[in-house]
């Protein structure tokens, strides 16, 4: 598959957020991310597979890095792990940073007004957590 096919995906909203999530992706230091389900469902989306490729958008909407997804879950909240938290390359030293990070992004008045109300944000708040590896466009994943 050409990087002319791969849907795209945006990080965060377009600024420095966006900007240093492409970064950790970049560098290696973010192999994972989570997106609250609300989104994917307001925008009448499908929650992406494992399997799927994307090229991740800079904050002008260019093609910035190609990924694969290595696997997907829709989990509540509660069942992120330190372990998870810290993949999102953020900084991250444990779930409760990931999780205050989280919890204020997707009460951001950006998010709020895309949906048309703040979510409610609990432990059983559904979220997509997504873990996922480089790739050039066109590599098979074999050898």
């Amino acid at each position: 598959m050409g990087h002319d096919d791969l849907p795209t995906l945006e990080l965060a909203l377009p600024g420095p957020e966006r900007d240093r999530g492409v970064a950790a992706i970049l560098s290696g230091q973010k192999t994972a991310l989570t997106g609250l389900l609300e989104i994917y469902e307001h925008a009448g989306e499908a929650v992406p597979v494992t399997g799927q490729r994307f090229w991740v958008l800079d904050s002008e909407g260019r093609p910035a890095v190609a990924i694969e997804l290595v696997d997907v879950r829709v989990v509540p909240m509660k069942e992120i792990d330190d372990d998870f938290a810290r993949a999102e390359g953020r900084g991250y030293s444990d779930v409760a940073e990931w999780r205050a990070a989280h919890e204020e992004f997707f009460r951001s008045d950006g998010l709020s007004e895309y949906l048309g109300r703040t979510p409610v944000i609990d432990d059983d708040t559904l979220v997509v957590a997504e873990r996922f590896r480089v790739v050039e466009p066109d590599d098979s994943g074999g050898p």
